[in-house]
C-alpha cells in the first residue's frame, strides 16, 4: 500500500504553530510552509536579523507568548517539514502549487489545514496613496522587523483595537505619537462594558494603552469623519472633522487602517462555500465548530476564516489538527477538543462586543470624493467606479470588475476590493452582503514568469 501523503499546513502563525505541534505530537510529520523568513505569523513577527532588542521591547505585553510560540516551533525543527519563505500560488488536484526562490513546487498533501492569517482592512481617502502612509500592520512590522519607525512626528487613524495597540508601540518606542484618530464614536465604547467579564486582563490592557497615549501628550479623539491626508510628494498633515469643526495636524507619517480583513483567498481555490458574515461584514468560508470546512479534509484555523485574534488562532490551530486526526481514524483528546471549542465560544462572545466597540464607518461610502484613488494598481476612482456603477446598472462586485478592473490588478482586490463592494453596495442601493465577493483565481499572488511549470516535490524540499 502506498504511503500516505503527509498533511500541509499553511502559515506559521498561531494558529499554524499549534496546529504543527498537535499532528507531530501525534507522530505525523507534517509539512508547513510560511511566506515569513521565520514563524511567528503578522502578530509575533521576528526581524530579519539580530537588532540589539529583547522580545520586551519587540513585543510589548505580549513578549511571553511570542517568546513561548517561537521556542515552541523551534522544537519542532526535527518532527515537521518546515519550508519558510515560500509562496502558496495555487491549490489543485490534491496539491498545492508553490514558490520559494524563483522555482515554483507542486506539493501534494492528505489533509489541508489553512491558517494563512489577516491582513489589514483599507478604505481608501483622499492622499492615501501618499509616500508616509502605512496600514497599520505595515507599521507594526516596520517596529518589530525592522527596528524603524513610519516617521518622527506620527498619527495612527482608523478604527479597531489594532490602532491603539500600535500606537502604543510607537510611543513606549519613543516615537512622537501626535495623535490617535478613532472613527468609532463615543458611544460604542459603552460596549467595552459587555466585554470586560468576558477578558477583564484584556479590556484593561486597552483602557490602560489609551490612557498612557493621553498622559504622553497624544490627542486621542473619537468620532473623526471628512478624513483627508495632504502635502507634495510626502505626507505633511492629516485633515479630519469633528461635528462641523475641521482639525489639522502637522506629521511626517500615518498608519491607517480600519479592523482586519481574513485572507481567504486560499479557502476559495480549495472549493470551500462561503456565506457573508455581518459582523465582519464580508464572505467568509463555512466551517464547523471543529474547523472542518465543506470540503473533505480541508480546514480553516484563526483568521482566515473570521477575525478573532492571536489567542483564538492559538486554540483554532489545535482544534483543527485533532479533527484532522479524527477524521483520519487516529487518536485525538476528545475532552481538549471540547474544551477548545468552548474557548473559541467565549472569545466569539467576546469578539462581538469588541467589534461593537470599533464598529465600521458607515458614512465612508457617502463621504469619499469622486477623485479618490479606489484601486490603486489598476488607477480607478471612486468617481469611475461610481460612473460605471450608474451606466451598466451594475448590482454585483464581478460585474463591476469586469467593466472597469477594480480587482485585477496585482494586489488581487485585498486592497481594494473591501471598499469597491462597499462602494457598489451605497451607490445601487443594496446590502452589503448582496453584491457578492470577488472570485479568487490563481495566483493568488504575482509569482515570476520564470518559475515555469512547478517541480513535482511530493514529499520534502530538496532545499531542506
Amino acid at each position: 500500500m502506498a504511503e500516505r501523503a503527509p498533511p500541509l499546513i499553511v502559515g506559521a502563525g498561531p494558529a499554524g504553530i499549534r496546529a504543527a505541534m498537535t499532528l507531530a505530537a501525534a507522530g505525523l510529520r507534517p509539512i508547513v510552509i510560511d511566506e515569513g523568513h521565520a514563524c511567528g505569523g503578522q502578530i509575533y513577527r521576528q526581524p530579519l536579523s539580530p537588532d540589539g532588542r529583547d522580545a520586551r521591547a519587540r513585543y510589548g505585553s505580549e513578549a511571553a507568548k511570542a517568546t513561548r510560540l517561537h521556542r515552541d516551533f523551534a522544537a519542532l525543527a526535527s518532527h515537521i517539514d518546515y519550508r519558510p519563505s515560500t509562496l502558496l500560488w495555487n491549490l489543485r488536484d490534491g496539491a498545492a502549487d508553490t514558490l520559494r526562490d524563483g522555482v515554483s513546487r507542486r506539493v501534494s498533501h492528505d489533509g489541508l489545514i489553512l491558517a494563512t492569517g489577516a491582513s489589514d482592512r483599507v478604505l481608501p481617502i483622499p492622499g492615501w496613496t501618499l509616500p508616509g502612509v502605512f496600514t497599520l500592520g505595515g507599521a507594526q512590522i516596520a517596529l518589530k522587523a525592522q527596528g524603524c519607525a513610519i516617521g518622527r512626528r506620527v498619527v495612527f487613524a482608523g478604527s479597531g483595537p489594532l490602532l491603539y495597540l500600535v500606537a502604543w508601540q510607537y510611543m513606549k518606542a519613543g516615537v512622537e505619537v501626535a495623535a490617535v484618530l478613532d472613527a468609532a464614536p463615543l458611544q460604542a465604547k459603552l460596549n467595552l462594558l459587555r466585554a470586560l467579564p468576558l477578558a477583564p486582563s484584556l479590556v484593561l490592557r486597552g483602557l490602560r494603552m489609551a490612557a498612557e497615549l493621553k498622559l504622553s501628550g497624544t490627542r486621542v479623539q473619537l468620532g473623526i469623519t471628512r478624513l483627508r491626508i495632504e502635502g507634495k510628494g510626502r505626507v505633511a498633515r492629516i485633515v479630519y472633522r469633528t461635528g462641523d469643526r475641521e482639525h489639522t495636524i502637522a506629521c511626517d507619517g500615518i498608519g491607517y487602517g480600519l479592523n482586519l480583513r481574513s485572507e481567504t483567498q486560499a479557502a476559495d481555490l480549495a472549493g470551500c462555500a462561503f456565506r457573508f458574515d455581518s459582523r465582519d461584514r464580508a464572505h467568509l468560508p463555512l466551517r464547523d465548530a471543529a474547523g472542518r470546512s465543506s470540503v473533505a479534509g480541508v480546514y480553516l484555523a484563526g483568521d482566515c476564516a473570521r477575525i478573532a485574534g492571536a489567542d483564538a488562532a492559538e486554540a483554532a490551530g489545535e482544534r483543527a489538527a485533532l479533527a484532522l486526526l479524527e477524521d483520519r481514524g487516529l487518536r485525538y483528546d476528545a475532552a481538549r477538543a471540547a474544551s477548545l471549542e468552548r474557548t473559541l465560544a467565549r472569545i466569539d462572545r467576546l469578539r462581538v462586543a469588541l467589534e461593537a466597540a470599533f464598529p465600521y464607518p458607515a458614512h465612508w461610502a457617502d463621504d469619499i470624493a469622486d477623485d479618490t484613488l479606489l484601486c490603486r494598481c489598476e488607477e480607478i476612482s471612486a468617481g469611475d467606479a461610481r460612473r460605471a456603477i450608474a451606466d451598466f446598472a451594475l448590482t454585483e462586485i464581478n460585474r463591476l470588475k469586469a467593466v472597469t478592473r477594480v480587482g485585477m490588478g496585482r494586489c488581487q482586490g485585498r486592497m481594494c476590493g473591501a471598499a469597491a463592494a462597499e462602494l457598489l453596495a451605497a451607490q445601487a442601493h443594496r446590502d452589503i452582503g448582496a453584491v457578492g465577493r470577488l472570485r479568487t483565481q490563481a495566483p493568488i499572488k504575482p509569482i515570476p514568469l520564470a518559475a515555469g511549470s512547478p517541480v513535482d516535490a511530493r514529499q520534502h524540499d530538496p532545499a531542506h
